[in-house]
């Protein structure tokens, strides 16, 4: 699934609405999955605690209400009956990313996008990070994987970068590790490329479905720093074309599309268009397989029009796409727009689907949709959102501006309004310059809320409010605001010095807001 564009704002808190029974009594029609609900370190020592008593490994799950990947997660993964049977052979903890101090327990694991899922021995060492993006046979089949003895993630591709053997299991749970949400624990985002590479040379023999993800995968990250030899070439030919194999790896081909073909065809020319000819018939299919969720569908549409697009400028209002492919997307707007009844999926689905006709063009569908889930959104804030970047980028200013305020008042969650308040902040810094006061009010009022969480100086708080301090010291670079920063300094320290100088968050703290002197 597609979910990466509006991640982009973002990028991955779950509402449980049962327990389940006693693992000792029988399955019900209504089980669910038994999460613990970590609220702090004693939660999560506990969690470990139990897992090595019952000698059980331990699932981790970080994400967020608003989120559209983890609510696809629980409309198609979380309450599969195979899946909540699966659960009784592991410990199942949910981290909410807006509870207090969930980004300081953030960092311990080394998670930011939503949603993350680690799977990790009894004894805490992680055997993999699954991949929110596959669909959820695919999770389940690599959890199962996991579960029968996996070895630590680090050890494993240590011996494989060495070349020693691994199992055909272990090349799997690489080929389909979650490298989108390692935050570079495992290697640095500049080398991936490289390592993906290397991983698929030394896995040629031991699957093809394996050796072929990890190219599909090395391609779609390079970057064209990959120059595809003829058996590359035939390889991608062969994948687009089987329709078992493009469903094998259909996240890959719907995330990677645009990137998988410039690495493909550089130029424009005939082995492009042969190329994007391939693709669009694999796409087709996905978007017309009732196997897949309705988000995949329309992901796999998305491909389409990002392909259609990728040679126009990235911010065009009016890209040139053909009508059929428009009227596509408003079909397909419409038609899950009318038939979602699961809250989950609205949410994971609606936010696709109004991004897809603005990148289709269709502007008035995308706004319609938006508004119309407003009422039916837990999280309407996520919608309004999105209504802003739609209004700026049809360059409305005022009315973006009145969305993204509308969004940041009505967020819930420290690490969220601080998340929303950082992209309103944004907006009218860059759209309103000359609103000293507004930008002054809603400055003091982020860095209040900040000095009321006790984590906010990690993860993603962190980044929020280091955003809003480098923006604020590029808006005051001419000294003119010099009076204003003092105030806000004042107040900053005032926040920093309640942090004990041992804790980490006070050095960000410390570093957020510089006061420029005018050249």
């Amino acid at each position: 699934m597609n979910l990466r564009h509006i991640a982009l704002a973002c990028c991955f808190a779950f509402a449980l609405i049962a327990k389940v029974a006693a693992a000792t009594g029988p399955p019900s029609a209504v089980a669910t999955v038994a999460w613990l609900e970590a609220q702090g370190d004693a939660h999560i020592e506990n969690a470990f605690t139990r897992a090595r008593s019952e000698n059980k490994p331990l699932l981790l799950y970080w994400g967020a209400s608003w989120c559209p990947p983890c609510n696809q997660l629980k409309a198609t993964l979380f309450n599969r009956q195979d899946f909540i049977a699966q659960s009784r052979n592991f410990v199942a903890v949910h981290l909410d990313g807006d509870i207090a101090g969930a980004q300081r327990l953030g960092k311990r694991f080394n998670v930011r996008g939503y949603p993350t899922l680690i799977l990790f021995s009894p004894e805490g060492f992680e055997i993999t990070r699954l991949p929110g993006e596959a669909d959820a046979p695919q999770i389940l089949n690599l959890l199962q994987l996991g579960l029968a003895g996996g070895r630590p993630i680090k050890q494993v591709l240590t011996e494989a970068r060495s070349g020693q053997t691994l199992s055909a299991n272990e090349w799997r749970l690489l080929a389909y590790y979650s490298w989108e949400t390692d935050e570079q624990q495992l290697v640095a985002q500049s080398q991936l490329p490289g390592l993906l590479q290397q991983l698929a040379v030394a896995s040629t023999g031991v699957e093809i479905e394996t050796t072929t993800r990890l190219w599909l995968k090395a391609l779609a990250a390079s970057g064209q720093r990959i120059k595809p030899d003829a058996a590359l070439q035939k390889r991608v030919h062969n994948v687009l074309k089987q329709a078992s194999q493009a469903r094998a790896h259909m996240d890959v081909l719907i995330n990677g599309a645009v990137d998988i073909v410039r690495a493909m065809a550089p130029q424009r020319g005939q082995a492009r268009s042969s190329l994007l000819a391939e693709f669009e018939l694999a796409l087709k299919r996905l978007q017309n397989d009732n196997t897949l969720s309705r988000a995949d569908r329309i992901s796999a549409l998305q491909a389409r029009v990002d392909l259609a697009r990728m040679d126009q400028a990235k911010n065009i209002v009016e890209p040139i796409i053909s009508p059929a492919l428009v009227a596509e997307a408003k079909q397909q707007a419409w038609r899950a727009d009318r038939d979602i009844s699961d809250g989950y999926e609205r949410q994971a689905v609606i936010s696709s689907a109004a991004y897809l006709l603005g990148q289709a063009g269709a502007w008035e569908d995308s706004d319609g949709l938006l508004k119309a889930n407003l009422s039916r959104s837990p999280s309407p804030y996520y919608l309004m959102s999105q209504l802003g970047g739609n209004a700026r980028k049809q360059g409305n200013s005022n009315e973006a501006l009145q969305w993204y305020e509308s969004a940041f008042r009505k967020s819930e969650g420290p690490a969220t309004r601080l998340q929303w308040g950082a992209t309103y902040f944004t907006a009218l810094v860059e759209l309103d310059p000359q609103d000293v006061g507004r930008i002054e009010r809603l400055a003091s009022q982020l860095l209040r809320e900040a000095g009321q969480d006790q984590s906010a100086f990690y993860e993603r708080s962190a980044r929020s409010l280091q955003k809003v301090g480098a923006l604020l010291s590029k808006w005051s670079a001419d000294g003119r605001q010099t009076a204003m920063m003092g105030r806000l300094r004042l107040q900053l320290d005032g926040i920093c010095g309640k942090i004990d100088a041992a804790d980490k968050q006070r050095a960000t703290c410390d570093n957020l807001i510089k006061i420029r002197q005018p050249v």
